[in-house]
């Protein structure tokens, strides 16, 4: 059995100064997920206090700018146009109102502003308002990203002149259980728009859905997928499943807590420079949970009462677990210069 007790034990290439990982075997990563509790928390925890304050959190806001109709099938979906979710499709938000939200999320104490579209792609047409939404929330001093589906070359290319920061795009799950969730779109074009995003010099937000009917071993694929690419994502959202009535996910059954607090254990072991971000399904979560998870090296999360159409625990909510935890919102500028945690693989 691989030894937990030191963070560095059974690498390899140990996830330290010297370099991080890309070659990680599902074998091992399985072993790190299936250790003993405390083993596997001491670990990630060391491993987190290494490059992170452990104190700090990053507080992120997310907008839907365009919502419902989308083609793809995603099961976990309610935008999806093929789902009976109650989801009323709405036209591209205007620039104006996406501007006013971002002013509200800086004064609530949010540094990353996150843009979403219920797209399969983005169209020409909307080409011009997306960039001008990005320029404006980065003029207010704002991180930015986007969420927009696939992106072709063109579109690479004109959202980082408009200087977007980062782009999200989820693998969702393990290349195996994917076609379980999705047939619209495959596992290599996610991969694809990830890589395309990256030659282009943004950086990557990319992470999954955890709780749709997978195994633990997908779990652990999905993280090692991400993990052995050419360079981390600089974040990781890792989403415990919201059923959303009128979805083929509806009736899942809810992931177990602790096996929850593991699969966010593994992702700091595996990927220890990036951003871990506790996303959707929060308002399931019980504080404790929340606690077990910014232990083992959880420290971002979506504040606002609203996630696309999903709930969100409220700025009360989250000021009174960060007050009981002894936590504290990340003030740093981004684009002041990287901060201690800067991403070097």
């Amino acid at each position: 059995m691989m030894d937990l007790r030191t963070p560095e034990t059974s690498c390899s290439s140990p996830e330290g100064d010297r370099g991080l990982r890309h070659d990680w075997t599902r074998a091992e990563a399985q072993a790190l997920y299936e250790a003993p509790f405390n083993d596997l928390l001491y670990r990630a925890h060391t491993v987190h206090r290494r490059f992170f304050d452990p104190n700090t959190v990053q507080m992120s806001r997310l907008l839907s700018i365009k919502t419902g109709g989308c083609a793809e099938d995603c099961g976990y979906c309610s935008q999806s146009a093929h789902h009976a979710s109650g989801v009323a499709a709405t036209k591209l938000m205007a620039l104006e109102r996406v501007l006013d939200e971002a002013k509200r999320a800086r004064e609530a104490g949010a540094t990353r502003y996150c843009m979403g579209a219920a797209w399969r792609s983005p169209k020409e047409r909307d080409m011009d308002l997306l960039c001008a939404m990005v320029e404006g929330v980065r003029a207010l001093g704002l991180e930015t990203c986007m969420t927009l589906g696939m992106l072709t070359d063109g579109d690479v290319a004109r959202l980082k002149t408009a200087g977007l920061d980062y782009y999200n795009h989820n693998i969702d799950t393990s290349e195996r259980y994917y076609s379980e969730i999705i047939t619209t779109r495959t596992f290599a074009e996610r991969l694809d728009t990830l890589a395309r995003v990256r030659e282009a010099g943004m950086k990557v937000c990319a992470g999954g859905i955890v709780g749709m009917g997978e195994e633990p071993e997908d779990r652990v694929d999905m993280l090692v997928t991400l993990a052995n690419l050419p360079q981390h994502p600089e974040s990781v959202p890792i989403n415990m499943l919201i059923a959303v009535p009128g979805t083929p996910l509806a009736g899942a059954e809810k992931i177990d807590a602790l096996d929850f607090v593991r699969t966010i254990a593994l992702a700091r072991i595996l990927m220890p420079k990036s951003y871990v971000r506790l996303s959707a399904g929060r308002t399931n979560m019980s504080e404790e949970t929340q606690a077990l998870c910014f232990f083992a090296g959880a420290n971002s999360i979506f504040v606002g009462d609203v996630l696309l159409t999903a709930e969100n625990p409220d700025e009360d909510t989250d000021a009174q677990l960060f007050a009981k935890l002894g936590l504290k919102p990340q003030e740093t500028d981004p684009r002041s210069g990287e901060p201690d945690n800067a991403q070097d693989a």
